[in-house]
Order: structure tokens, then C-alpha cells, then sequence
């Protein structure tokens, strides 16, 4: 009965997270804002049961696909382009935010020791790698800026949990040696992404060797988990042996499986990362009853205004790092000067105030060990947990909310690289289609007729999409029309076939291959989102 009481309980759980999916769609919110907001208001209700959320599940189950798929969506081309300012504020910035909270922390709580600050500092002091990915695609941000805070949180996770580790052994043992520390850093660094490498290059091995499409998306699925769990095995960085692999296989992926398989791992990913987000962030607001229990009566409201200075003191410390790591490299090289002049204020602001921590921070408070060594309970274990969770609803729903207004206001728009590089990228692709076209029409192809209607076809993409952007098919304008004009065409076929269907016309297995025809064409174009139009 118990077991049945739990699947009821995952079930409801489920259903609240798709309608507040639905809801912030509506809103046009970033689901993970309303989430955690819709867990918290859960959490409050009577008779809604306490649900834990186990520190074990969250680095093992949850947090491998999701660091794997940000990756693996991550261009490895402006990752390595922007490798100075991401560094800058995946190990820099990690380092100071632990060591001003540390300072705060040490001095607000009376008998919290170094050790429980740092510690304190290293969990709230990584940005979340979702809600950056998750929020700053969603605003329209310019693309440099949605690389840099997406590398940023793909990499300060490693660098957090390695200053935790120390932290929480120090706490323990009552013994800190920072040397050592130094040397376990690189070692755990090192060691995670020469494991991610690894199995990124047997998955991709494997892949070749697989015949059928769900074999190969299985694979995929499994990577990130065996990534993570070696890692761990050797003492090195989980985080970053999922991250590296899923940037290595990212390279080869597109050569090393079919179209169907590649269509179909998209939809698979793109579940699996949705409801793995959904839950995780609706269960960060359900935790809050579960921690108004492990506190005693009278301390909930100081730790939370504790939280509150932590929080303060996470984002100030931001706000101040952005601008001098971004000011400070170009004052002493003037060639990176000339080269890479330096960003607006505006770009600067919107970098530092987007912050929002989540799952990494939540899931390194509640593993905090209940002793020490010596047998007696770790001090401040239940204080620093309500505080992490504090800094985690105040950035994700301060921040969070504030973000869209701040982006307005400050006019900060998608700079166009990405449509500029698809014009060059379909120009080239078409180029290299004609060129294929008179290599077959040398080997003498029995098929002249099919020959020159692929000329045709080719030809006037070229023209369409032709290097200088002068052509007016080139305008984004242009293209949304055109696409547009395609979706209602495309529906129309559809329609027509589904009512063949539906006439006993055509069995369903024909509307299933035409069907498949007309939506692959859909993604082709890039309209594979859009439904049928609301007249049809």
C-alpha cells in the first residue's frame, strides 16, 4: 500500500507540473520560476505529504542528463572562443562569491567555523545551469551573452563542488590543508574530463556498430549515467566528465547516425530533460515544509533574513565581478582590446544580474554529512540547508522575474549572428548539392530528367541564400514570411491527406509515411513547432 500511496503521489506530482508548465507558458514566464513558486505554495497546504528530496537521486539520476544535454546543445566553436570570460566566471567568480559569503556567514552566525562558511560559500556560489539555459534562451539575449552565461554554468559547477568537498572534510575531520586542496582540484578536473572523453568515444564507437535507431538513442541515454558514475568511481569530476562528453560526442554525433535516429533522440532528449527540470524544480519548492521541521521553533525567520544577507551578498558580489573580469584583461592587453572591445554596461548588467541558483546548490546542502568524525552532530547543518534554499528562491524569483522587464528595458535584442551564419551554412550546402549534381551527371546516372530538376531546385537556393545578404530572400523578414507561407501550405496538405484518412481513402499507414514526409520537410524549415493554423 505504501508503494501504491508513493505512485499516486509521483502522479499528482506529474500533473501539477504540466499544468504550471502550461500556466507559465501562458505567462510567458520561464517555467522554472513558476515551478518552484507553484512547489512553495504546495508545500504550504495541509495535508499535502512532505516529500524529501534525496541528495543521492538528484547527483546521480537527475543531474548527468541535464548537464550532458546542456552540452551537448553548447557550441563547442564559441565555448572555445569565449573560454576567457567563462573561465573568468566559472572558477573566479566561484572563488570569490565563497569566500565574501564565507566572510558574511562567519561573522552573521555566531559558531559557524570556517569550514561550515566555506562550505556555505560553495554551495550557493554556482550559478544553475538550467535556469541559465532555460531563461536566457527564452529572453532573446544576444548570442554572445546566452554562450557565456551557458559555459559559465556548465563549468563553476566542478569548481563549487570541489571547494565543497574540501569544505565539508575540513568540517568533518576538523583538518584543512590547503595544498592538497589545490592539488585535489586539478586532479578532479583533469580526471573528469579525460573520463567524459572516454566514454564520449566509446559511445560514438558504439554507435557505429548499432543498426536500428532506438539501440542508438539508448546509448545516448546511458552515456552521461556511466560518464557520471566513472567519474565518481575515480574520485574525479562528475560533472565535468558529462560535460566533456557530451561536447565530444556532440562532434561526431550528426556523422555517426541516421536522419530517423537523429529526429527521434531529439524528442526523446528533449522529454526526458523537460520532466527531469519540471520535477526537480517543482520538488526545490515542495522542500520547504520538510526544512520548517528540521528547524526549532523561533530560528525560521533569523535564518531566513540570514538567507536574505547571503543572497544579497551572492549578487553584489556578482554585479561587481562582471564588469572589472570584463574591464581588468582589456586594460592590461591592448590587443584583446583592439580585438574584442569592450561589451556595453547594458550586456555587462544583464551577465551579472542573471545569477539564479538551483538543483547543484540544493542537492550539495542536503548531502552535508549528520556527524562529524568524532561522532557528535555536524553544527549548522539544518541552518545552512534553509539558508541555500533561501538564496535559491530569492535569485530564481527576484532575479528570475526581473530579468524579461530588465532585457526590455534595456533593449537588448538577438544580434543576428546565428541567422547571418544559417544564410552562409544553407548557401554553402546548396553550393556543395550542385557540385555533387555534376559529379553524378559524369558517372553517367540514368536519371538526366531528375538531374535537372534538382539544377533547378539548387539553383535557386543559391540564389536565395546568397553570400553578400543583399538578396531580399536573405531578410529575416522575408524568411519568417516565407515560412510562414510554407506552414499554411504544408498544413493544407496534411489536412488533405488526414481527411483521405478519415474518408477511407487511404489507410492509416499511408497517412503515417506522408505525414512523416511533411513534418520532416517542417523541420527542415524550421517550423516543426508550429500547429496547424487556427482556421484550418
Amino acid at each position: 500500500m505504501e508503494s501504491l500511496h508513493q505512485l499516486e503521489t509521483i502522479i499528482l506530482l506529474l500533473i501539477a507540473v504540466l499544468a504550471l508548465a502550461a500556466i507559465a507558458r501562458k505567462l510567458v514566464i520561464p517555467y522554472p520560476i513558476l515551478l518552484v513558486i507553484g512547489g512553495l505554495v504546495l508545500g504550504l497546504i495541509p495535508g499535502v505529504p512532505t516529500l524529501r528530496l534525496d541528495p543521492n537521486v538528484v547527483f546521480l539520476v537527475f543531474l548527468p542528463p541535464i548537464l550532458w544535454s546542456a552540452a551537448y546543445f553548447t557550441s563547442w566553436r564559441d565555448f572555445r572562443s569565449n573560454l576567457r570570460p567563462i573561465t573568468l566566471l566559472a572558477v573566479g567568480l566561484v572563488l570569490a562569491t565563497t569566500a565574501a559569503v564565507a566572510m558574511v556567514a562567519h561573522i552573521w552566525l555566531p559558531g559557524l567555523g570556517w569550514a561550515g562558511a566555506i562550505a556555505l560559500g560553495a554551495i550557493v556560489s554556482p550559478p544553475d545551469a538550467v535556469s541559465a539555459t532555460a531563461i536566457a534562451k527564452r529572453l532573446g539575449l544576444p548570442h554572445r551573452v546566452v554562450t557565456i552565461l551557458e559555459g559559465e554554468s556548465l563549468v563553476n559547477d566542478a569548481t563549487a563542488l570541489i571547494l565543497y568537498r574540501a569544505a565539508v572534510m575540513a568540517a568533518v575531520s576538523g583538518t584543512f590543508i590547503f595544498s592538497d586542496t589545490v592539488l585535489d582540484f586539478f586532479i578532479a578536473a583533469g580526471g573528469g574530463v579525460m573520463v567524459g572523453l572516454l566514454v564520449g568515444v566509446v559511445a560514438r564507437w558504439a554507435l557505429k556498430l548499432m543498426k536500428d535507431s532506438f539501440s542508438e538513442i539508448a546509448v545516448t541515454l546511458l552515456s552521461p549515467y556511466i560518464a557520471w558514475v566513472l567519474a565518481e568511481q575515480v574520485h574525479a569530476s562528475g560533472v565535468l566528465a558529462c560535460v566533456a562528453g557530451g561536447l565530444y560526442l556532440r562532434q561526431h554525433f550528426s556523422a555517426a547516425v541516421a536522419p530517423v535516429t537523429r529526429i527521434q533522440a531529439k524528442a526523446v532528449w528533449d522529454f526526458l530533460v523537460f520532466v527531469l527540470n519540471a520535477v526537480i524544480f517543482i520538488l526545490i519548492g515542495l522542500q520547504l515544509g520538510a526544512l520548517r521541521e528540521a528547524i526549532p521553533s523561533g530560528m525560521f525567520l533569523p535564518l531566513i533574513l540570514s538567507g536574505v544577507l547571503v543572497s544579497v551578498t551572492a549578487i553584489v558580489v556578482r554585479m561587481i565581478w562582471v564588469p572589472l573580469a570584463a574591464w581588468i584583461p582589456r586594460l592590461l592587453s591592448p590587443a584583446l582590446r583592439a580585438r574584442d572591445p569592450m561589451p556595453h554596461w547594458s550586456v555587462l548588467f544583464i551577465i551579472g544580474w542573471t545569477g539564479m541558483r538551483g538543483i547543484v546548490s540544493l542537492a550539495a546542502a542536503l548531502a552535508l554529512p549528520l556527524t562529524t568524525a568524532a561522532g557528535v552532530p555536524l553544527p549548522f547543518r539544518a541552518e545552512i540547508i534553509l539558508i541555500t534554499f533561501s538564496v535559491i528562491l530569492a535569485t530564481l524569483v527576484v532575479q528570475g522575474l526581473s530579468l524579461a522587464p530588465l532585457i526590455r528595458a534595456l533593449n537588448l535584442k538577438e544580434d543576428g549572428t546565428l541567422e547571418r551564419e544559417e544564410m552562409q551554412a544553407r548557401e554553402h550546402a546548396a553550393t556543395a548539392a550542385l557540385a555533387r549534381l555534376d559529379e553524378v551527371a559524369s558517372e553517367g546516372w540514368p536519371i538526366p530528367e531528375h538531374l535537372d530538376q534538382m539544377r533547378v531546385h539548387y539553383g535557386d537556393r543559391v540564389q536565395r541564400y546568397t553570400k553578400d545578404g543583399t538578396a531580399p530572400e536573405c531578410k529575416a523578414e522575408t524568411i519568417e514570411i516565407f515560412r510562414r507561407l510554407r506552414h499554411e501550405t504544408l498544413t493544407a496538405e496534411r489536412l488533405a491527406v488526414i481527411g483521405l484518412r478519415n474518408d477511407g481513402v487511404i489507410s492509416d499507414d499511408v497517412l503515417h509515411r506522408l505525414e512523416n514526409e511533411l513534418d520532416v520537410e517542417a523541420l527542415q524549415l524550421g517550423i516543426g513547432e508550429r500547429r496547424v493554423s487556427p482556421g484550418s
